[in-house]
């Protein structure tokens, strides 16, 4: 009997976390809202910063390397 019992309850763990998983994924859905405007625009403009603060970086790390290549060549 005692082993029945732990089968169950192995069962039963083993369903719980997905269905824990799914409540969640519910409750974090239900919580989302869509951005307004000017939400939308300071996301669209971070990202835009970002980008081309990258690719900055990238050029200014480009223009170095070049001339330590020929260089080391």
């Amino acid at each position: 009997m005692a082993k029945q019992s732990n089968t169950n309850n192995q069962v039963e763990k083993f369903t719980e976390v997905p269905l824990e998983f799914v409540k969640e994924g519910v409750s974090f859905i239900n919580k989302c809202k869509k951005p307004n405007n000017a939400e939308y625009m300071k996301i669209i403009r971070a990202v835009g910063v970002g980008f081309i603060g990258i690719g900055v970086i990238g050029y200014a790390i480009k223009l170095i390397h070049i001339p330590i290549r020929y260089l080391i060549v």
